[in-house]
């Protein structure tokens, strides 16, 4: 990671001494501030006292984004840094006014903010980028070697590039969105669960509110909101208690719960025997002997699908990562006889073989315990002896063969089947199973889990193989309950609730919290053209904390609230608050609010908003800016959404729009796959139907 002790040309010499921070401590409590605040605000404020000032490092025209940057030592006795890079973007100087992580997650209720902070991590490509970036604007010029992926004439500030370890951002109440995270899958020298670790502890000593995120992480080429939601019940983000926010496609959160709890609860006896008669009997094989491998394995029972993606997933962590042929050994108590047992341990392995011998016979089918039995009573006399090695024979290697016992679901009646481990490739992937071994031990290395697992994934999972049209019953559920997992992939934490963490009583000066909003007084808001929405219709701001000394008056609460609201949103630099809605008509301005109001209690403030529509003076700058749109985070809600799925705003998806209707459609809704272009003209359902019925000329 050498090109983080890159010297960015324009950049202030560092001074020297300066701090250097340890990256698995950066964001606790104390380290490098004590974040004390209540708001998110104040945390992040005192946190960029720390910072080292960059002058050149964002490249925006305005010129009014802010940077800080923050030296991360990896390891204690190593010279490795990562560099975090916090640029504070006022709403000014914004690309994009609107936030489209806020709508697509369901925050576009949300008000427009006067900044955001971005928490950046680059990657070595994205800190070369930016270095060329302020080389090329240091001199002048726009075009950028083409090297570095940037076309001529555009200028890109580091926010907007792709490709960082790890991107994050707030805003100023508190509410984030984790746009990116790199990990090692993707070249990173830091995997991905100490980037999240990090993330996590930002996010925590800031006092975030709540913080979403786009879950469209892989490994292998496997979606882990999958995998680990069937072995888990939750994504892979469960981890940092990051849950189910918003489906795509009108996926709600039942419907989430109802599709783990269908895979999870598929039984491996009942996929095994509708595995043996499909048409790809290869396939169907593969997989048996997979699930035996991982019964062999499992020192407990592996009965339902979840059961054994849970037992995969946790022998991966156990397995060795530097070498993929570095294996596990699992002993496998096969035949072993116990002391207690009448029949002598050379009696037993003959009538194991025996009956190994009779299933050979059958050609790898599955034969009804009865007739082994009957097959093999032709060499052994002793009924008794036959018993006990069948009833312990299940799941069992004997010489080159795996025994495999299952309860046919149908006619409840157990059966038997072969698996002949010699067709295992030897030397294949590390998973060797020689002849000396497969009597009592069974290897697997972390690549052959993986391999397994990708299998299942595939062809149980992903495949439309195995969905034909006689897959009848609970397996017609599979690729529905996938399809709705992979359509949850909008994920929140809640840090701190409705209300931001906070004392009740502060300081010896004798002040309290009470927790406050506001609503606007007269105000509507055009969300849809053919509807007016007035604000007491829309959700409120969250509350804030305002800290107030125990006499103030109601007069103190509001200029607090009033300064307080102003520098958080946009859209109320002109707000005044008029009333009190918890408050009776009768209470003066001169009263003493704690004498009204319970410490630590929550209000509601009204009052106008007059020019939150009209033009804005842009602060030192002198120039004008006006707000495009609505003062809300959904924009300005022309376009009208209405979706056979039931959808009726923007979730993120691909979407079409009727050429004469103008109403936007999920393109999977409409029978266009992802892999095809829109259609240059597209008319929907309904519109098709007019035109059919409109009288011919």
């Amino acid at each position: 990671m050498s090109s983080h002790n890159l010297d960015l040309s324009g950049s202030k010499k560092r001074k020297r001494g300066e701090r250097v921070f340890r990256f698995k401590t950066f964001g606790e409590n104390g380290y490098p501030v004590g974040f004390i605040g209540s708001s998110f605000r104040e945390n992040v404020k005192a946190l960029l006292e720390y910072g080292h000032p960059e002058s050149t490092l964002c490249n925006d025209s305005s010129g009014m984004m802010k940077s800080w940057s923050f030296q991360l030592q990896l390891h204690r006795n190593a010279p490795v840094h990562l560099v975090l890079f916090v640029v504070e973007e006022p709403f000014e100087a914004s690309i994009h006014r609107h936030c489209k992580q806020c709508q697509y997650v369901g925050w576009g209720q949300h008000m427009v903010c006067n900044k955001k902070y971005h928490f950046v991590l680059p990657s070595t490509d994205t800190m070369m980028t930016a270095a060329c970036l302020i080389n090329s604007k240091a001199s002048g010029g726009n075009n950028i070697n083409n090297n570095v992926g940037i076309p001529a004439g555009k200028s890109l500030s580091l926010v907007e590039l792709e490709g960082h370890i790890m991107h994050g951002v707030f805003h100023s109440n508190g509410f984030g969105h984790l746009l990116c995270v790199n990990g090692a899958e993707m070249g990173s020298d830091l995997p991905g669960y100490q980037i999240l670790e990090f993330w996590d502890r930002l996010c925590t000593g800031l006092r975030a509110r709540k913080v979403s995120l786009n879950d469209v992480s892989q490994k292998r080429g496997m979606e882990l909101r999958l995998t680990h939601g069937v072995a888990y019940s939750e994504p892979w983000f469960g981890r940092w208690g990051y849950k189910f926010g918003r489906g795509t496609f009108c996926v709600t959160q039942q419907m989430y719960q109802s599709a783990i709890e269908a895979l999870q609860g598929m039984p491996l006896c009942l996929l095994m025997h509708h595995l043996a008669g499909i048409t790809c009997s290869q396939i169907g094989h593969d997989i048996s002997l997979i699930f035996s491998r991982y019964h062999t394995l499992s020192d407990h029972s592996l009965v339902t699908l979840g059961d054994l993606f849970h037992f995969m997933l946790e022998l991966k962590s156990r397995l060795p990562t530097d070498d993929q042929n570095s294996c596990i050994d699992s002993y496998n108590p096969g035949m072993l006889v116990e002391t207690s047992c009448r029949w002598s341990p050379k009696r037993v392995e003959m009538a194991s073989r025996v009956i190994v011998e009779a299933l050979k016979r059958a050609h790898f089918r599955w034969v009804s315990r009865q007739e082994v039995r009957d097959a093999a009573r032709a060499y052994i006399g002793d009924t008794g002896l036959l018993d006990f090695v069948l009833k312990s024979l299940g799941n069992q290697i004997v010489g080159n063969y795996l025994v495999r016992r299952s309860l046919n679901p149908v006619t409840k009646v157990l059966e038997y089947c072969l698996d002949d481990l010699s067709n295992v490739s030897p030397n294949q992937d590390g998973n060797v199973i020689t002849n000396s071994k497969v009597k009592g031990w069974h290897k697997i290395s972390r690549f052959q889990l993986m391999k397994d697992m990708f299998y299942l994934y595939k062809y149980i999972l992903k495949d439309q193989k195995l969905n034909t049209s006689t897959t009848t019953g609970i397996f017609s559920a599979i690729p529905v309950a996938v399809r709705i997992i992979l359509n949850s992939k909008y994920l929140v934490k809640d840090y701190c609730g409705e209300l931001p963490h906070a004392k009740l009583e502060l300081g010896p000066e004798g002040k309290s919290n009470i927790y406050c909003t506001v609503m606007i007084r007269n105000s509507i808001q055009v969300l849809d053209p053919n509807k007016m929405i007035h604000s007491n219709e829309l959700s409120l701001p969250p509350y804030e904390c305002v800290t107030l000394k125990n006499n103030a008056t109601i007069n103190d609460l509001k200029l607090e609230v009033e300064s307080n609201f102003k520098e958080i949103y946009w859209g109320l630099k002109n707000f005044a608050v008029e009333t009190i809605a918890n408050l009776s008509n009768d209470a003066k301005e001169t009263d003493m609010i704690f004498g009204l109001v319970d410490v630590g209690g929550k209000i509601v403030l009204q009052g106008s908003n007059k020019g939150s529509n009209r033009s804005m003076e842009g602060g030192e700058h002198g120039f004008v800016k006006e707000l495009e749109g609505p003062i809300f985070e959904s924009g300005s809600g022309n376009c009208i959404v209405d979706c056979p799925c039931g959808a009726k705003d923007d979730d993120g998806e691909r979407m079409v729009c009727c050429d004469i209707c103008e109403v936007w459609q999920h393109t999977l809704c409409v029978r266009i796959p992802n892999n095809e272009q829109v259609p240059h003209i597209f008319l929907c359902n309904r519109c098709e139907r007019e035109i059919v019925l409109l009288p011919s000329p």
